[in-house]
This record gives C-alpha cells, structure tokens and sequence, in this order.
C-alpha cells in the first residue's frame, strides 16, 4: 500500500465514529480497506463477519444493527468477557477467577453478583445486591 492510501485509511480510522460500521459506508470502502480501518480502531487485527466484528481468537468484540445501536465487548487474555457497553448506555463488567470461574459481575444499573467456587469449580456462595444469598460452603 502506497503512503497516501495508508494515510487515508488514518484518518477514517481516527474520523469516524460509533456506530463503526454505519460510519463507514459513507467512505466507499472495499472490505479490506474496511478490515484495516477497524483494525486501527480496535488496535488488534479483526475480521468482520455481517455486522460482526471478531478479535483473532473468535471473539465478538463489536456488533451493530441496522438502526444503528451497537455493542463493544472486551475479552482478557483467556477470552473471558470482561466488560461490555451498549449504545443505549448501559455496561456491565466481569471478574473471573483462576479457573476462569465467573466471580463477580456487576452492570450499570447497580446489580451486581457475587460467586465463590470449591477446588472442583462447584459454586459454593452466591450473593446479588437484591439481598439474595445462598451459602453453601
């Protein structure tokens, strides 16, 4: 690719805005123009599939509907979800344990869950902030 060609694709990388896939028809993109794009975007390489964006591991790191509402997600090093926001606001983030046992989640509308695990990865506690507890340790 040519120095001008690779500029251009800089400055839609850093020009456009959410929704990322809506934002880009007005550019006229090939896909692999579209795929460098949102590879700077996301600063990983991806693959788009549909309305899809998915990290090298398969991972879903983006999607968004013809209306143009959308979802980002963010994945840890074992491919376990994280954190997540929509385009009506709202998120939720997530904490795993070595195991890769869900521990905690909680999202922006203040619920929140936390899980304890025995050695065999069989849930022991559960607590959520609308009071519920089940101990079983």
């Amino acid at each position: 690719m040519n120095a001008k060609h690779q500029k251009y694709i800089e400055y839609i990388a850093k020009d456009i805005e959410l929704p990322y896939l809506k934002s880009l028809n007005m550019y006229g993109l090939k896909q692999v123009e579209m795929n460098m794009v949102l590879s700077k975007v996301f600063n990983q390489p991806i693959t788009i599939g549909g309305r899809s964006v998915y990290d090298n591991n398969g991972n879903k790191i983006y999607y968004e509907v013809i209306d143009g509402s959308w979802e980002r997600r963010v994945y840890n090093k074992n491919d376990n979800k994280i954190y997540s926001e929509n385009s009506d606001g709202s998120w939720s983030k997530y904490e795993y344990d070595q195991y890769d046992n869900e521990t905690y989640h909680e999202a922006s509308n203040g619920f929140w869950v936390k899980i304890d695990y025995d050695t065999n990865g069989n849930e022991t506690y559960y607590e959520n902030s609308s009071g519920y507890i089940e101990d079983n340790r």
